[in-house]
Formats: structure tokens, sequence, C-alpha cells
């Protein structure tokens, strides 16, 4: 073989490698259950994805999405099987129970397809645990998906209060997360029968929004676990979540530092909104573009600087082409990572131990 025909040879591997790697990811939707679904449809435009199939035994469901969303009904499945037999596809989004998230990774984990769930990961540590074990026998990508990973004033104040000295050292983070409850924001009736539902979902608000905080908290304290936890909740909507709580505070005690986690369904407005307190002055996130920092000036008064942020740049700005990006080794994952598998299992720990100390009346000390 000529030099000039091995190079050519070489530029034409090296063309459809790098064109492989620029195709949209094909993507299976497992469940159509969690309205957190619609983001996935809305995601497809930006061309870093490509859902090839979907699977949702409710037909009647399905059908009212495909006519939202556009897509033809000879994508949906009524079961996992007839996906993988029909489609050949990379990665699957789970939009079902949070229950269902272990057999969604016991089915596709041992095929080498990798998985991103909604928050939390897991219904349980047990569950946890064992979709943990399987990510790792088969190495694949196990994320988890929380709106507020891709808010740019959440990676604004850690880069305040972890790269510069102006605010100092964390000695307390305060986060808060909710609304008025899943019946009073009028959420679809599929959604609703299994996210008050205790076996379903794990719990009412104190799973449902305790796992931001404990999300972002774990991020902060770079993955050191708390060395215990200690909750409470409440039902303030008995008539509207029978079966579990709906309002939860979590206090989580490090060596140095407290987090305060305040999950509700009984916020009169939805609030997502955190507060990073140093040894010098506060940093505070007040939602998706509004950022505050405060420093101490004297016994009660400080200076102020305001910020009203852009969304992040792509890929970092959506949990779909960040998955996409994830699997293609265009995006590397720092061990504690709002999305990473490492990040969701400490959270679980927490919430786990939260659990226990809501039911139990105590502290609930964590093991190193």
């Amino acid at each position: 073989m000529s030099i000039r025909l091995l190079i050519i040879g070489l530029l034409l591997i090296t063309t459809n490698a790098m064109s492989g790697q620029n195709d949209p990811l094909k993507i299976g939707v497992i469940g159509l259950t969690h309205t957190h679904v619609h983001w996935i449809f809305d995601s497809e435009k930006r061309g870093d994805i490509s859902i090839e199939g979907i699977v949702e035994p409710n037909r009647e469901l399905a059908e009212k999405y495909a006519e939202q969303h556009g897509f033809s009904m000879d994508k949906v499945f009524d079961d996992t099987e007839g996906l993988i037999k029909a489609k050949e596809i990379e990665a699957v989004t789970a939009f079902g129970t949070i229950y269902d998230h272990l057999s969604v990774v016991e089915t596709f984990a041992p095929k080498g397809i990798h998985v991103m769930v909604e928050k939390p990961l897991a219904v349980s540590l047990k569950h946890a645990r064992k979709m943990e074990a399987l990510a790792k026998k088969h190495n694949i990508h196990l994320l988890t998906n929380y709106e507020t990973t891709w808010y740019p004033t959440n990676h604004q104040a850690y880069e305040i209060v972890k790269k510069d000295t102006t605010v100092g050292a964390i000695r307390k983070i305060i986060v808060r997360d909710g609304h008025k409850g899943p019946k009073k924001i009028g959420i679809n009736k599929e959604f609703l029968e299994w996210l008050t539902d205790p076996h379903l979902n794990g719990g009412g608000a104190i799973t449902d929004f305790g796992c931001y905080g404990a999300n972002l908290a774990t991020w902060l304290m770079d993955g050191k676990k708390p060395n215990s936890v200690t909750a409470i909740t409440h039902q303030l909507q008995k008539e509207n979540n029978p079966l579990v709580d709906d309002e939860a505070i979590i206090v989580l005690n490090y060596d140095d530092a407290v987090a305060v986690l305040q999950a509700s369904w009984n916020w009169p407005i939805g609030r997502k909104d955190m507060e990073i307190y140093g040894l010098k002055g506060v940093v505070y996130s007040d939602n998706r573009y509004d950022l505050r920092v405060r420093i101490a000036e004297g016994y009660d008064t400080y200076s102020e600087k305001t910020m009203k942020l852009e969304d992040r740049v792509a890929p970092l700005d959506d949990p779909f082409s960040f998955l996409a990006g994830v699997i293609r080794n265009e995006i590397t994952l720092s061990p504690y990572d709002l999305s990473s598998l490492e990040n969701n299992m400490i959270v679980m720990e927490i919430l786990d131990a939260a659990v226990q100390s809501a039911k139990q009346g105590k502290t609930v000390v964590l093991r190193k």
C-alpha cells in the first residue's frame, strides 16, 4: 500500500470516528408518568440526542404526549423487551416511579447501556446500593438529574465560596425547596398517584425535595458525609397527602459546618434557593438567575453585590446534552459532581438517615 493511500485511509477512519462522536446520542425513554419527561422532548430539538423509542404501557397517556410533542406512536413500546428488540440505543432515561429506577438499571446495565434517572437516585438506600453495584460491574454511567444542577447561580455560588477568599470558609448552608403541594399545583393524575405513595416514592416532601439540599451540600462539602442527620417531618395537608409527610426539616452536622434542608409541599410559592454562610459573608442563590453576595461590615451592616446571570454554556446547561457529553467522553465527571453516582450515593445515605431520624425521633449517626 502506498503512503498516499495509507494517509487517505487513516483520514477516513478518523473522519468516521469523529462523525460517530458528533451523531446524536441514541436514547430510550422509560416511562412517561413523571412530568419532568417534557424536558427531554424539548431538549431533543437541540440535536445532541435522538429519542429512538419510548416504553409506556398506558397508551392513552402516550398518545397525549405524542400529540403534544409530535412523535410517532410507532416509537412507543409496551415494555422494555419490545424496545430492546426493535431499537439500538446507547442510553436510557427513567421517567417512571422512583421505585422503578432499580428495575431500569437491572435491565439495561448488563447490556452496557447507560442510565440517567430523575432525582432522587433511588426509592431507598437498599435499592441504591444494588444500582451502584450493577453500574460498576457493567461499567456504565449512572447519572441523576436535578433541576438545580443547571442553575448558573448555584455554580457561581460554588466558585465564590470554593475558589475565592471573600466569603471565607463555609460554616452554614441553608437550602429551601418545594411548592404548595402536588395536588394544589395540579399535577396530572398519573404522576400524583405515585408521588404521594410511600412505596413508590420513598416518602413525601422529605424525599421529593430533601434530595436537592443533600445533593448540593454534598457537592459544597467536597463529598464529605455529615457526621449525623437529624430530621423532623409533619403532615400539614392530611386531606391531600394522607400517606406521606408534606413538611420536612433535615439538619446535617459536619465537623466544621452545618446544613439545614427545608423540604416542603407547603410553601405558598414554589422555591429552589440556597444560602451559603462563610466566616466573612454570605452568598444567596435566590433562584436560577439571581445571585447576591453580602460581605460583613461591623456588627449588622454589609456591602452587597447583586448579579443577574445567563444560562451556562452548552452542554453544561441541559441534562441530556450533558449526558451525551459524558458518554462521548467530552465531559469528565468529577467524583462528587452534582450528577455523579458518588454524590448521589451519599444523598441516599442522608435521606435514609433522615427518614429513620424522623420516625425514631432521634439523631442518626452515619458510618464513615
